[in-house]
């Protein structure tokens, strides 16, 4: 992580706190980001619920087609990192996943 630390980076994170919600997300990813990029993050979001969820590597790559590094890579940071865990954790707690119900999320905690 200090790699990426610099003021720079400081102020986009609290620009990005910022955000007060989806549309203004989008908005705001709209204006900083390619589409390939807003794509790319998103489908990388998707293999770290998918892997949280148990779902093997295969199965990752039918649900989405990504390479075998970049599910690789995702599963690193989810088992050695903290930034997808933390987001995860956060979001099913607010029953904010696909899937996530408040019934499931009472019988997991």
């Amino acid at each position: 992580m200090n790699q990426m630390r610099s003021m720079e980076t400081d102020i986009l994170f609290e620009a990005i706190l910022s955000l007060q919600s989806v549309e203004e997300c989008y908005a705001f990813f709209e204006d900083i980001c390619t589409i390939k990029e807003q794509q790319a993050m998103a489908q990388r979001f998707q293999v770290a619920c998918q892997l949280d969820a148990g779902k093997n590597y295969n199965e990752v790559y039918e649900d989405t087609g990504v390479s075998s590094a970049t599910i690789c890579r995702v599963n690193k940071c989810l088992q050695y990192g903290s930034g997808y865990r933390t987001v995860l954790e956060r979001m099913k707690k607010a029953g904010k996943l696909p899937g996530d119900t408040d019934d499931t999320l009472s019988q997991k905690g």
